[in-house]
């Protein structure tokens, strides 16, 4: 009899992880096991997801993006400083915002650029631009945008609804489509790519531009949860983002990644800061004992893929 497959155990991992986690939350706190309880735990998931996809995209390309939460903040700045009043304008900064994300993909792939290297230095262009934007915290949420990011569907709250949407769509993407398909292959094997007939330059940039276009919805979103904005509002999401992609199942090399492992992620390190909180530790602490969630679950599935290999060699 056949045991659970690599992918199986890379999205059973993370969901098991959640599962415990929102148990241990219900115990800790049983009101939460409410409409209005799960809205509240889950309030900021919408642009943790986002955010967590942009970056599984860069990471499905073997790259990594250390700006991820310099960039969430400033289209949260450009979209509370304009959107509201002027949309227009908006609208043109940050696709030009996303244009500068596919020629960094362009210009990384071209030079052999390290992505570390190259990202890190613009994270602190995107975090000038955004203090340039809003110098101190300000600006407001566009009403339709503060409508749909506080709606209430029935039965479940919106910040699950938006989170299995997100995962669909993002799993569409990467799994079932052609770019999907390439950009995996890249991660995996881009000479194979190349030889194929693509152009590898501009599956980079196309793949950088689509994680640009998540990290824009993601400060959209994230304003239209906390109706303003300032430009160190998302600084944490670079961390969190990396973190949930890989306590998704996704890897640094091979273009191994799954989207809907990286909602998970991204759901249970949400979740982790509640938890957290419920136990009274301080927020001192929370980042570190995140990290010390993620360590347990990495280390999970690393005895499980041993276990699976030691398996196959017997």
């Amino acid at each position: 009899m056949k045991g659970p497959s690599a992918n199986t155990l890379r999205l059973l991992i993370p969901a098991v992880s959640l599962l415990v986690l929102l148990a241990a939350v219900f115990y800790l706190q049983p009101r939460a096991m409410s409409y209005t309880g799960l809205n509240l735990l889950f309030n900021l998931a919408v642009p943790i997801a986002l955010a967590t996809i942009a970056q599984m995209i860069i990471i499905a390309v073997n790259d990594l993006d250390l700006s991820m939460g310099t960039f969430v903040s400033f289209a949260a700045c450009v979209t509370a400083a304009y959107m509201p009043d002027t949309p227009l304008l908006a609208v043109v900064m940050l696709a030009g915002a996303v244009a500068v994300y596919a020629l960094l993909g362009f210009v990384i792939t071209l030079r052999d650029l390290p992505s570390i290297v190259v990202t890190l230095g613009m994270s602190f262009v995107w975090s000038g631009l955004a203090v340039l934007i809003l110098p101190a915290p300000g600006g407001q949420a566009p009403v339709w945008l503060r409508t749909v990011m506080t709606a209430k569907p029935p039965l479940v709250p919106m910040a699950i609804v938006a989170s299995i949407v997100i995962a669909a769509v993002a799993h569409f993407i990467v799994a079932r489509t052609t770019f999907g398909v390439l950009i995996r292959g890249i991660g995996g094997n881009s000479r194979s790519v190349a030889r194929a007939g693509w152009s590898v330059l501009r599956m980079k940039a196309a793949a950088y531009a689509l994680a640009g276009v998540f990290a824009v919805l993601s400060g959209m979103a994230l304003v239209g949860l906390t109706t303003s904005a300032d430009a160190n509002i998302a600084l944490r999401y670079t961390l969190l983002s990396i973190a949930g992609v890989i306590l998704g199942g996704g890897e640094f090399v091979g273009g191994r990644v799954s989207a809907v492992g990286a909602v998970v992620g991204a759901l249970t390190l949400t979740l982790a800061g509640s938890f957290l909180s419920f136990l009274r530790i301080s927020p001192d602490w929370q980042i570190g004992a995140q990290g010390a969630i993620l360590i347990v679950v990495l280390a999970l599935r690393l005895l499980f893929n041993r276990s699976q290999q030691k398996g196959k060699a017997q």
